[in-house]
């Protein structure tokens, strides 16, 4: 009620409590006495009678206290106070409600769009925040949905701050107002106390939106700082907002971080997992594995780095290796013939073949003069030629590298890692898989004595292509294949071409180390004799080579046939039995073989034939040289497989359906070419100055010559793959052949696999449609004869 009604109620009930109130009465019968006594100065003691000063001061202070007294009458009891200080907190807290509703009025009437000046501080707000143009359209949706739970969160704020601090009616009294005790009023704020938290849990149950909340106008106990209902919103919401985005944004970088983490140790776990299933996979059963050859290895993940020796090479470490696939990794000392046999399983299945046409590993292959073999080479790999991998001898030309020799001279240390990428990319398993798939039954593995021994002052790589051939006749057991093992470079270079590893003088049966040299290649000879005379290698090593291109022009050919008999003995005497022993015709002429080393048991003379190389041939048309590979080069070979005008059993090793002698570094890095005339070896017997094409002018050219397979017309094409034919014809004549090479980084006509590619070769070697039939031989007339 009013405070002046309250005044004058006080008033009555005073004076109405003070006419019956005997108390009060008491007191005014004292105050009359005492009042006479002062005014008529009775006293029962006649010294009292007149009053001192003294005296008189006594008395005011009494009469003081008694006015004071009766006063106090007046003032309420401690009961009454303690009912008048809950009627002020009542009356505040109503004020206090009623203020927040207001509040919440303002702003229903706000998020209703009544106050304009508040909506358009939003849609800046909205704007500063969305920024992007794509998100406008929903922007409706968000900002309803913000408004409504402003006003939701309004309300449940107020319904809590009423169940919080308005007391409930009971009966038309407020709890713990007059009238109640003490003990009373305790009660009911303890049951009013546990409704608190129920209601609190159900206004607490909204989730407020992401705008409420960035704003701070969510429930109290989520607000931001200078949150909704503070004076200080306007000023503070940019702040709140950085803060907000800030902490949010490192949320989200710890949330990414987090996730990053545990995609780490998944892909960790998922590699460790892997690794074991492969290992436990190819750890078992030798005889499991495909082909049962045991060409599967568990990797270094399934070997102990502790079980290689401390000062182990690295030939036999496999933690050194550039690559492990196809290995056995067990580490081993164990040599034969003063070999290492790393990498080798202890078991193998001969029991493939290469094609529906030739017999598995395991069954003798018959008479070669009636089965022929057909091959290619893996040349440019163990044993390098720059035209084959030109990339390996992209260096100035002043610096003279031009050789494996001085390649590795140049890398130094280097070389290694150089040279083992090469092996380990160049040819794979997949080469001897689309080999075999070609149609093809044999493969000759060209390799150098480096891979056995090397000398003082020699800067090639030891031992790392031994283990890539031990590999590479392991795949080729796998596919069928049999192997033809070329020893393509002797010590001190047999012929002085930059393929024997040293471009330059022969140094091989000639010279003042002449002899040294030959005695080393037979040493050589003895221990890769001894190795491959063991049983894993009885029926796939099919031809073992000798010496690859002995220059014979330029030896002493008794020295050289001398040579060659005494490694033929030392093969046999260590136990290679049944390979056929081969060695090369020396570019002596193929008649000259007759009678001499016939008495050799199941050798074969080995002849590559090129019309390009040589300067009288080279000269031919593209019809001329079909006609020259059915008719020339079939009797040559019918001739020489004839005891009687020749040495008896022959194969071509080498052979292409190259037309010109264009491809880069074909004739040694820098030296040119017999086509346009500009070959300059540096020996002027042997260079050739004037054009060797067909035209013999200055026409000829290479550049369409070196083209890409693509660039080739279908005349060309049907020209290259004739060429191949009337080849594979002739060759077949004697005990078979071998295309020189399967792959070129750049030179397609050069390349088997390139050339099945662009439709020159046979799909299938054995299934051709030119069986060298001279009257259906065209003229080629479409074609230009400069290239």
């Amino acid at each position: 009620m009013p405070a002046d009604d309250r005044d004058r109620d006080r008033e009555r009930r005073r004076r109405r409590d003070s006419s019956t109130n005997p108390h009060h009465q008491t007191h005014r019968k004292k105050r009359s006495a005492s009042s006479r006594d002062h005014h008529t100065g009775t006293n029962s003691t006649s010294t009292d009678r007149e009053l001192s000063a003294a005296a008189l001061a006594q008395l005011n202070t009494q009469n003081a206290r008694r006015r004071h007294s009766i006063s106090a009458q007046d003032q309420p009891s401690p009961r009454q106070d303690r009912e008048r200080a809950r009627e002020r907190a009542r009356e505040r807290e109503l004020e206090r409600d009623r203020e927040w509703e207001r509040e919440v009025e303002r702003e229903r009437a706000r998020v209703r769009g009544e106050s304009s000046g508040g909506r358009e501080r939003e849609r800046e707000r909205r704007r500063e925040r969305d920024g992007d143009e794509g998100r406008r359209e929903a922007r409706p949706r968000r900002e309803s949905g913000a408004r409504r739970e402003r006003v939701l969160a309004s309300e449940d704020e107020y319904e809590y701050r009423r169940a919080t601090s308005k007391p409930k009616r009971e009966k038309g009294k407020y709890l713990g107002v007059a009238g109640n005790d003490d003990d009373e009023d305790d009660e009911r704020r303890r049951r009013r106390s546990e409704k608190v938290p129920e209601m609190r849990r159900r206004s607490g149950a909204r989730v407020v939106s992401g705008a409420v909340l960035e704003e701070g106008r969510g429930k109290r106990e989520r607000r931001l700082r200078g949150g909704w209902g503070s004076n200080s919103y306007d000023e503070s919401l940019d702040k709140e907002k950085e803060e907000y985005n800030e902490e949010a944004v490192k949320k989200r970088k710890k949330k990414l971080w987090i996730m990053i983490g545990i995609g780490v140790i998944l892909a960790i776990i998922l590699i460790i997992c892997v690794a074991v299933v492969v290992s436990k996979k190819n750890s078992g059963d030798d005889e499991e594995s495909e082909g049962g050859n045991e060409m599967e290895s568990g990797g270094l993940g399934s070997i102990d780095p502790t079980s290689i020796p401390n000062g182990a090479p690295t030939w036999l470490n496999p933690f050194k290796w550039a690559d492990t696939k196809g290995f056995n990794l067990t580490y081993t000392e164990q040599a034969v013939g003063n070999l290492p046999i790393m990498g080798l399983f202890s078991k193998w299945d001969d029991s493939k073949a290469a094609n529906e046409h030739t017999p598995p590993l395991d069954k003798p292959w018959g008479d070669y003069a009636k089965r022929p073999a057909r091959g290619v080479n893996v040349g440019g790999w163990l044993s390098l030629e720059p035209f084959i991998t030109p990339s390996l001898f992209e260096y100035d030309r002043r610096m003279g590298i031009v050789d494996e020799y001085t390649l590795c001279a140049y890398l130094g240390a280097r070389c290694e890692g150089v040279l083992e990428k090469h092996y380990a990319t160049f040819v794979t398993e997949d080469t001897f898989k689309e080999i075999a798939a070609a149609g093809l039954d044999h493969v000759r593995i060209p390799f150098s004595y480096w891979a056995v021994q090397t000398y003082d002052g020699d800067p090639y790589v030891f031992r790392t292509s031994w283990r890539y051939l031990l590999r590479s006749i392991e795949w080729c057991r796998k596919y069928g294949l049999r192997v033809n093992l070329d020893l393509h470079g002797l010590p001190g270079s047999q012929n002085g071409w930059n393929h024997s590893g040293r471009l330059g003088a022969i140094g091989w049966l000639n010279g003042a180390d002449g002899d040294t040299n030959a005695q080393r290649s037979l040493d050589v000879h003895d221990r890769l004799s001894k190795f491959f005379a063991q049983p894993r290698y009885k029926n796939i090593i099919s031809h073992y080579g000798l010496a690859n291109e002995p220059k014979m022009t330029e030896l002493s050919v008794p020295a050289v046939l001398s040579w060659t008999e005494n490694a033929h003995k030392i093969v046999r005497a260590n136990g290679v039995k049944d390979a056929i022993v081969v060695f090369g015709d020396g570019f002596r002429g193929l008649t000259k073989w007759q009678g001499q080393l016939q008495s050799l048991d199941n050798a074969a003379l080995d002849v590559h034939q090129y019309v390009i190389f040589n300067t009288n041939q080279i000269v031919f048309n593209h019809s001329e040289k079909v006609r020259y590979a059915c008719a020339g080069w079939t009797e040559q070979t019918v001739d020489s497989m004839n005891r009687g005008t020749g040495f008896g059993p022959t194969l071509v090793a080498e052979w292409s359906q190259a037309d010109t002698d264009c491809a880069r570094h074909l004739t040694n890095v820098g030296y040119g070419n017999r086509w346009t005339g500009t070959l300059s070896t540096g020996n002027a017997s042997n260079d050739v100055t004037t054009p060797r094409c067909p035209l013999m002018d200055n026409r000829c050219d290479c550049g369409p010559a070196n083209a890409d397979a693509g660039q080739w017309t279908g005349e060309y094409k049907r020209f290259l793959k004739m060429f191949a034919e009337a080849q594979m014809v002739s060759f077949e004549k004697g005990w078979g052949w071998f295309y020189w090479v399967w792959d070129t980084e750049s030179a397609p006509q050069w390349s088997y696999k390139k050339g099945l590619a662009a439709g020159v070769l046979p799909a299938k070697a054995y299934d051709r449609d030119f069986n060298c039939d001279l009257g259906n031989i065209p003229s080629f007339s479409e074609l230009s004869e400069a290239f």
